[in-house]
């Protein structure tokens, strides 16, 4: 059963995004789908002015549906950068780490910073589901759509989806791992078996999802303005120096760390102001 999901969302930047947020949702999908699938999730706007949306990377293939701009997304190494404006509505699909393998006739790390139209991936069936889900109003009933046209290609159930979904949770959730020798001891496979296995499944390398996690981990701590030492936050986060934790933060996020905390200061001077 499909059904919204209230967690917050990882990633964000510059905004303050959360289930309540107009025009912004995500949704858990059925049990049948949800060894493959993380959530879907579902945007829509009416702007009088644009904005820019800016999302950091996750190690997910992203299948996404916009009139004129459908696609399967693979890793994208950067940032997502977006400018939104008048009207519109995008519909997507956020797999689970590994969990796009088995709709991939192929590595996943082929699809590595590339976006390939949806009858390219998928058989011509997949053109009228695009149509129908964007024609239906109820966020729910058009993730539906999706939903049923994901469960009639019958994907099977790999164990080693569930194992390295594991290990990508446990990186991402554990501020402590900061190398790739961690999560192979942890997980009880070799450290290059799991490079391979990655590549396979996943499209990105472990190392390359320790350093994103912890990089989103600097975003949302700096956000809430609970950082100001970028040296022992750089040492903490596994950096050899604050050179290069501010060196790799600014190549991601677009801005250095003091940049970026300052901007967040005005947006929670606004929300304070907002509130009153």
């Amino acid at each position: 059963m499909i059904r919204p999901k209230t967690e917050p969302p990882r990633g964000v930047l510059n905004a303050r995004l959360s289930p309540g947020t107009p025009g912004y949702g995500r949704y858990w999908p059925s049990a049948d789908l949800a060894p493959f699938v993380e959530h879907y999730w579902r945007v829509e706007w009416n702007l009088e002015d644009p904005i820019i949306s800016e999302v950091l990377p996750h190690p997910s293939v992203q299948m996404v549906f916009e009139q004129s701009r459908s696609g399967v997304a693979g890793v994208h190494k950067g940032r997502f950068v977006r400018r939104l404006e008048g009207q519109g509505v995008v519909l997507g699909v956020k797999f689970r780490p590994g969990g796009f393998r088995p709709f991939l006739q192929a590595a996943v790390s082929t699809l590595t910073n590339r976006t390939l139209p949806l009858a390219e991936v998928f058989d011509s069936r997949v053109l009228g589901v695009e149509d129908e889900a964007l024609a239906a109003v109820d966020p729910i009933a058009a993730c539906a759509v999706v939903e049923t046209f994901l469960g009639s290609l019958e994907p099977r159930v790999d164990p080693m989806i569930e194992i390295l979904g594991a290990v990508t949770q446990r990186a991402a959730a554990d501020r402590g791992i900061v190398r790739v020798e961690q999560l192979a001891r942890e997980s009880g496979i070799g450290a290059r078996q799991l490079q391979r296995l990655f590549d396979e499944y996943v499209g990105v390398g472990p190392k390359w999802v320790i350093q994103r996690y912890r990089l989103h981990e600097a975003a949302e701590r700096i956000a809430s303005g609970q950082q100001t030492d970028w040296a022992s936050f750089a040492l903490e986060l596994g950096y050899a120096d604050q050179a290069h934790f501010i060196r790799d933060f600014k190549r991601l996020v677009g801005r250095t760390p003091a940049a970026y905390a300052e901007a967040f200061a005005g947006i929670r001077a606004s929300d304070r102001t907002a509130k009153v």
